[in-house]
């Protein structure tokens, strides 16, 4: 079962749309903090960004590990590497538009692993 589901491509569908979901939670983050200052901390939580940052790499690893297995490719791995990497980088940085920048850059370079991955499956 799990291999007809990494096979068709489900698995790196479920992670682009959580690399967009990702997006949408970054820049609602930037967007609305001012606003919101009396929930700001809520949203903002470190946890929220760590633990999506370990579910990205989850998935990361489950989807394209077995897309390299099974197509042979290491393009999307490496592409979905660098961006798990420049997010883990993110969270380095001060909460603030540069943070925001470099997760919004390291989502999309992850979610075109997934795309290439799931390109190459196909």
């Amino acid at each position: 079962m799990f291999h007809n589901i990494a096979r068709h491509g489900s698995l790196d569908r479920l992670a682009i749309g959580l690399s967009g979901l990702c997006i949408v939670h970054c820049v609602a983050t930037v967007v609305f903090l001012g606003a919101l200052s009396s929930v700001g901390h809520i949203i903002d939580a470190p946890i929220i960004h760590e633990g999506g940052l370990a579910l990205a790499i989850l998935l990361g690893a489950v989807a394209l590990g077995f897309g390299a297995r099974t197509h042979g490719m290491m393009l999307p791995v490496a592409v979905g590497s660098l961006g798990l990497g420049v997010m883990a980088g993110a969270l380095s940085l001060p909460h603030g538009e540069s943070e925001a920048v470099y997760t919004v850059i390291g989502v999309v370079l992850l979610a075109l692993g997934h795309d290439l991955n799931r390109r190459a499956a196909a």
